[in-house]
């Protein structure tokens, strides 16, 4: 788990994955539908969440910079501890990056323990995103 503040309003992570270079456009978009998907508020979202490897990603920075929330990254080991919660594991991501899913582990692994997918992986042409929750009980 991250050091994220999470609290009553702001307890949803999300979490996205990208091909490097993909227009911050095409994830922006990405993110709007997982936040319409999953029915949440962009006051809901305490954090995006990715691998480290996009950690200059400007895409995925951009979308952080839009909803004015930090972004957390995982290094793959990290995040490949989440695939027992995952919906849609993938074994070409973890032979690309080390761990069987991006979008859906960062939001988990940002959340921790008590965190529940909301929204699983949805896809763009070169983008992921996923959405987790963490209950009123837990904040």
């Amino acid at each position: 788990m991250s050091d994220i503040p999470f609290d009553r309003t702001r307890r949803h992570v999300l979490g996205l994955g990208c091909e490097r270079g993909t227009p911050a456009a095409e994830v922006l978009a990405l993110a709007v539908e997982a936040l319409r998907a999953a029915g949440i508020g962009a006051a809901e979202l305490v954090a995006i969440a990715s691998i480290d490897s996009r950690r200059q990603e400007a895409a995925i920075l951009a979308v952080a910079s839009h909803f004015a929330v930090p972004v957390v990254f995982f290094d793959a080991p990290r995040l490949e501890e989440e695939t027992p919660r995952l919906k849609n594991p993938s074994e070409i991501v973890f032979a690309r990056v080390g761990c069987h899913g991006v979008a859906e582990s960062a939001a988990l692994a940002a959340l921790g323990v008590d965190a529940e997918l909301l929204l699983g992986k949805i896809k763009s042409a070169h983008a992921t995103a996923a959405i987790a929750g963490i209950g009123l009980q837990k904040a």
